[in-house]
């Protein structure tokens, strides 16, 4: 396997210079908005990194695919990751200048309580705060829970109309800032759900070219619109590619934190390898083929029990055409629609050697018939 590309980040406030293990690539990928919708600059990024390896499609809903021929007759594998994160979006400016918002995808209201965001505008990205509303309680009254109705954006303009002169309803802001490196080779970021998945969808095809391709084709996708519910980005691509075997690549819940319910969740920590998912719409044989791939290259990994949907791109996935045989791989994530998600680069570097060598082992004999 080629090692991954690493930055060096200068010395900074008497921090000493030292290499930073996130990959290029992913880390370009976690610092470009790309809300539900919305999700152009990094399917851009994604796109171009793409594009040195192989030859990049698109449809017109904005998903990216980059497919590797195979060298054995073997079936096409789609190896699926959506791009797109979950944000604001902007719904009214009021003559005082101050923008009502409501959430795009599972946001928490208390969550972009207080932070800084980027606006994404026709005229480029904007800057602003997010606030709420001023709330007096009388004498004994019980504080009440802050909910989307609440929270506004303030880009800093005098009034109104200044704010609709840069702004437009149906703008999306994410939350600013970069990915944090910390201990123990973890990192928190925004928009690790789901550029993680788009990242070992283009790390897996980036890696299957660099060996000259397995028995049968791979492609890798980056989709649109996940976080909104429908799943649109991957059920038009499926029913483009048509694809005989997919795995959906994404983050599950880490249940090695304080309230994490193992009898219920399952048992998935940090550092604690990839979560195959066992359910309804898994095709077994995709499950066990995964399983004893991840036995064979001793990688670690755990086991989810899906009972009915997913919450995934697979839900739509599977049911595409006559039907694909799908499976589940998701990364154990801390902190999910925060903009702290906590993930463990270990384990997204185990996702991607366990699909490599699942790609490998789809040779032209393999069937999934039931």
């Amino acid at each position: 396997m080629a090692p991954l590309a690493v930055n060096r980040r200068p010395d900074e406030a008497g921090y000493r210079v030292r290499a930073v293990a996130i990959p290029n690539s992913l880390e370009r990928l976690l610092t470009a908005p790309g809300p539900s919708g919305q999700e152009e600059l990094a399917a851009a990024v994604w796109r171009e990194e793409a594009r040195a390896f192989g030859e990049v499609h698109t449809d017109v809903l904005g998903s990216s695919w980059v497919r590797i021929r195979g060298t054995g007759g073997g079936p096409l594998l789609a190896i699926v990751g959506h791009i797109d994160e979950i944000a604001l979006v902007v719904t009214h400016a009021g003559d005082d200048g101050l923008l009502a918002v409501r959430q795009l995808g599972g946001f928490d209201p208390h969550v972009p309580l207080g932070q800084r965001v980027e606006l994404l505008t026709r005229d480029g990205r904007l800057p602003a705060v997010v606030g709420s509303r001023k709330r007096k309680r009388k004498p004994g009254e019980d504080r009440k829970p802050v909910g989307f109705e609440d929270l506004f954006l303030d880009i800093g303009a005098r009034d109104g109309e200044e704010a609709r002169s840069l702004v437009r309803p149906g703008d999306a802001a994410v939350i600013s800032g970069g990915p944090l490196e910390l201990r123990n080779n973890r990192i928190a970021s925004r928009s690790l759900d789901n550029r993680i998945g788009s990242y070992v969808a283009l790390e897996v095809a980036r890696r299957v070219a660099a060996e000259g391709g397995t028995p049968g084709d791979v492609a890798g996708l980056a989709v649109v619109q996940e976080e909104v519910g429908d799943f649109a980005g991957a059920r038009a691509a499926a029913f483009e590619l048509q694809p005989t075997v997919a795995i959906a690549v994404d983050v599950t819940w880490a249940t090695d934190v304080r309230g994490g319910d193992v009898e219920d969740e399952g048992e998935h920590k940090l550092g604690g390898g990839p979560a195959l998912m066992r359910g309804p719409s898994m095709h077994p044989g995709v499950f066990e083929l995964l399983y004893e791939t991840a036995e064979q290259e001793k990688i670690a990994c755990s086991v989810e029990v899906s009972r009915g949907h997913t919450n995934t791109d697979a839900d739509a996935i599977y049911l595409s055409r006559e039907g694909v045989a799908t499976g589940v791989v998701s990364v154990p994530l801390r902190y999910m629609h925060t903009p702290v998600e906590t993930a463990q680069l270990d384990d997204i570097e185990a996702v991607v050697q366990l699909l490599v060598a699942f790609a490998r082992r789809l040779d032209a004999g393999v069937s999934f018939s039931r």
